[in-house]
């Protein structure tokens, strides 16, 4: 595998084809590393027995991250999401109209193979088509020079036109589309660029977005009150995907039964704003666009990257080439370069991954490894520990809007990402870093005192945190047109909150200390009648239920009590009966379908944690889930998942993780272990 950045991933975690990767010799990897093999008598039980399935499938695994960890001492695995990130990226290389034929070559190769049998393109593995993500791949594939009588474009084709055509798509494929004449501007939602100029203390601010909204709003502002159009030759153009000649009356936004409800009633506000937007008469429209493009500036990393996240990379990009910034600017420049660390390559394929996760990828290892008995002054576990403190956030960023008198802190996603560090982040970090030995400790203990104190002062007034700003609950942006994919805000869930009362609890916080205690009260008010707690980044009630049960267990409350024991009893219900737990990415959109899916190693794994964590790790249902993740690894130490277990946004992006089918194992084992002494009923 090729991988033409600065920091390459290591293949055998991230196997562009999902193809098993040879392990490597004991005496060193591919990287460059020492694999340390630690003595036996490490991985004998309490008891002095050696469990001999359990213990191997601990070594197994431990070898693996071992081997994986790069010569800086992180760990880094793909991020997969859907093609829209490259079929976006194709776009943008049409619209700066610098392509490369031979990129352009290996995206499309990438965008055919994930066409499904019917044609489309899904969200997630096996998920049913989704329109928009069909739409923009399908546009992808003519812009790279696929005819429309291509066999996989009429199977497209005839999806797209199937359920509505381009109509039917959502914002942000209708503004892609726009870019290049294939859909009238007039049809995409109003998102004025006025709106920057709005103080912080208004009721609607820019700083009431959540902050990828925001990184992405901002730059679209300008390009929508722009409204470029890039002509396409014939050959390239879509406009067979509508279903017939379309109509003034079809750019409209479909209304909600009802007259008084709030969408209906931001439907109202949109048409007034487009009467606004054609008015020759807008005094603030220079100066908003002046304190856009500032915006946009001040936000580039010296990476390059925006907020970390292609939607903030390409549209920042998108809206200064706008602005009449050649692609050849420094800052555009540096933009591109970002963009192109984020693709993983093969001599066929390219892809562009929507984010990458060195940093949340390091911790969940180190966490890994310590679970698993690894000791705390292991050369493995101080290099990585080490590079982690060196990715601590320093500077100020935009949580500083909400809380202006609060210290910086904490950790981002990314290799650098300071204007965005997020709770979830930090607070694992923190609980990986915790004992082991590093040599400057004066300085871990530093960072992990500024990374708490950070942590607990982002938590919001009804006592749970988001992930990366306080009190970002204007829910009612969530109803404006823009708004399709319902993720315009970052309010406190349940699964973040669950992390925080781990941290507290695992840095000796009593359950009696107010920010626990306010964070208590919002889990119970946000549990499920099931039992279960809903999952906001990760697949989904099982996630939501491990987080909150190992918070709750960390900050000392009584696992006997009755929402705890419904929540045991929910998980207990929903085990398969090959041992395992999945849930489907569906149970989103269907919750009579929480907990329930194909097992999967990550799923089984936090319903595990979260079981031992309520003091189950006895009990015959944790034994059968033990019993199922060792008949199910590899010899190499590793799981096999195809399905998507992570989540970017509820119903509308999913995330696979490729770190999470091996390191979730290893922490369940290494705990089921350390609990009960490695003994199988």
């Amino acid at each position: 595998m090729t991988l033409p950045f600065k920091h390459p991933i290591s293949s055998s975690l991230t196997s562009f084809n999902g193809a098993p990767v040879e392990s490597e010799k004991e005496s060193g990897n591919k990287h460059g590393a020492t694999v340390h093999r630690l003595p036996a008598s490490i991985w004998k039980s309490k008891q002095g027995k050696a469990n001999s399935a359990l213990d191997l499938a601990i070594e197994r695994s431990r070898d693996f991250f071992f081997r994986e960890q790069l010569p800086k001492g992180y760990w880094w695995a793909e991020l997969e999401s859907n093609v829209t990130i490259t079929a976006e990226y194709i776009m943008l290389f049409h619209f700066l109209g610098m392509v490369d034929r031979e990129k352009q070559r290996k995206m499309a190769n990438y965008l055919l193979s994930k066409q499904t049998e019917n044609g489309s393109w899904t969200i997630y593995f096996g998920g049913p088509g989704d329109l928009s993500t069909t739409v923009e791949a399908y546009f992808a594939l003519k812009l790279s020079g696929y005819p429309a009588e291509h066999p996989a474009m009429e199977k497209a084709r005839a999806f797209i036109l199937e359920h509505g055509g381009i109509i039917k798509t959502r914002v942000f494929t209708k503004i892609f589309l726009a870019l290049f004449g294939e859909f009238a501007w007039f049809g995409v939602p109003s998102m004025p660029v006025e709106l920057t100029l709005l103080p912080n203390w208004a009721y609607f601010n820019m700083y009431e977005f959540s902050s990828w909204a925001r990184a992405t709003i901002i730059p679209l502002s300008i390009v929508m009150e722009k409204r470029p159009v890039k002509k396409l030759p014939p050959a390239m153009r879509v406009q067979e995907l509508f279903v017939r000649p379309p109509r003034p009356t079809d750019y409209t936004f479909t209304k909600e039964d009802g007259i008084l409800t709030w969408k209906n009633f931001f439907i109202g506000v949109d048409h007034l704003l487009k009467i606004y937007e054609s008015s020759p008469i807008r005094p603030f429209k220079k100066k908003a666009l002046a304190r856009a493009e500032q915006w946009v500036l001040e936000h580039q990393e010296t990476t390059g990257d925006w907020g970390g996240i292609q939607p903030a990379m390409l549209n920042a990009i998108l809206s200064l080439a706008t602005l009449g910034y050649p692609n050849d600017h420094p800052v555009i420049a540096l933009g591109l370069e970002a963009m192109a660390n984020f693709c993983i390559e093969t001599d066929d394929e390219l892809v562009l991954q929507s984010c990458v996760s060195p940093v949340w990828d390091t911790a969940l290892a180190l966490k890994a490894l310590v679970d698993s008995g690894v000791p705390a002054d292991h050369p493995s576990l101080i290099k990585g520990a080490q590079w982690l403190m060196d990715k601590e956030v320093r500077k100020p960023g935009d949580w500083k809007v909400k809380a202006p008198t609060l210290e910086p802190g904490g950790w981002a996603f990314e290799f650098l990402n300071d204007w965005y560090p997020d709770v979830d982040d930090s607070g694992f970090v923190m609980i990986a870093l915790k004992g082991i030995q590093v040599k400057d400790r004066k300085s871990l203990d530093g960072a992990i005192k500024r990374g708490i104190n950070w942590c607990l002062g982002m938590q919001s007034k009804n006592g749970g945190w988001g992930a990366f700003d306080k009190d970002n609950t204007k829910y009612l942006l969530n109803k404006i047109p823009f708004a399709d994919l319902e993720a315009l805000i970052d309010p406190p869930t349940s699964d973040l909150t669950g992390r925080m009362l781990e941290l507290m609890g695992t840095f000796g916080y009593a359950k009696t200390y107010p920010a626990a205690v306010r964070a208590i009260d919002f889990l119970k008010k946000e549990q499920e009648p099931e039992g279960p707690w809903w999952g906001r980044w990760g697949v989904n009630y099982l996630y939501g239920t491990w987080s909150v049960l190992c918070g709750l267990s960390a900050i000392g409350e009584d696992p006997n009590q009755a929402y705890i024991r419904r929540a045991v009893n929910w998980i207990k219900s929903r085990q398969n009966i090959d041992g395992g737990w999945g849930e489907t990415c569906e149970s989103y959109h269907d919750r009579t379908l929480m907990g329930i899916g194909e097992s999967t190693a990550s799923q089984t794994s936090w319903a595990l944690l979260a079981l031992m964590a309520a003091g189950e790790a006895h009990c015959s249902t944790v034994a059968r889930g033990i019993q199922y993740l060792l008949a199910t690894q590899k010899e190499d130490g590793t799981w096999d998942e195809v399905n998507y277990t992570g989540t970017g946004f509820p119903k509308y992006f999913m995330i696979k993780y490729h770190i999470y089918r091996n390191c979730f194992p290893l922490m369940a084992l290494g705990t089921f272990r350390e609990q009960t002494g490695g003994m199988l009923e």
